[in-house]
């Protein structure tokens, strides 16, 4: 069975929402390992409706690697009511029921299952169950203002599995959730 695991950039208050709000040009330095590091492990993509509208129009024509090469190639899965077209390349439409549509392409052969930012696609993932891991690059900076992973109130405990420091001073870790 193939794991769903998140990607997310995060600052100390628990910030996921337009991280380069919060991240000082020198940890920059330091993403390409990370970013390689999890991309390495996977072959599919999963993404929800706004982050593939956004990103559509963006990582098509991007050269910024190694994720552009990696996105561009790979094949995404679009979680979406409202969308009923993608022409992003390698893109399709999964169904009404997410929990059927996750455990169909869980029990498909191949890597890793990435959901990349949509945040809404990974609170909805975690609340209902279906999120093998989530995975953090914590930023040392707090944010002040922005979305949070959650919602105050909606609880939830995690296991750390891995963690850690870059030179710059970046966290990453690696948690999964209890059932």
């Amino acid at each position: 069975m193939r794991k769903l695991t998140s990607f997310l950039f995060i600052s100390l208050d628990g910030v996921v929402e337009s991280p380069n709000t919060f991240v000082r040009p020198n940890v920059y330095a330091d993403f390409p390992e990370l970013i390689r590091e999890n991309i390495a492990e996977q072959d599919t993509i999963l993404l929800g409706r706004k982050m593939y509208q956004e990103w559509s129009q963006f990582w098509p024509d991007s050269k910024i690697e190694p994720f552009a090469s990696f996105i561009n190639s790979h094949p995404k899965f679009v979680v979406s009511s409202t969308l009923s077209n993608l022409e992003w390349n390698n893109s399709k439409l999964l169904g009404r029921d997410l929990a059927g549509a996750i455990g169909t392409l869980k029990a498909q052969p191949g890597k890793t299952i990435g959901v990349h930012g949509s945040i809404s696609l990974v609170q909805s993932l975690l609340l209902a169950g279906l999120l093998d891991e989530l995975r953090f690059i914590q930023v040392p900076a707090i944010a002040g203002h922005g979305r949070r992973l959650l919602d105050p109130g909606a609880a939830r405990q995690l296991d750390l599995q891995y963690s850690r420091a870059t030179p710059t001073g970046l966290q990453y870790l690696v948690y999964t959730p209890r059932p």
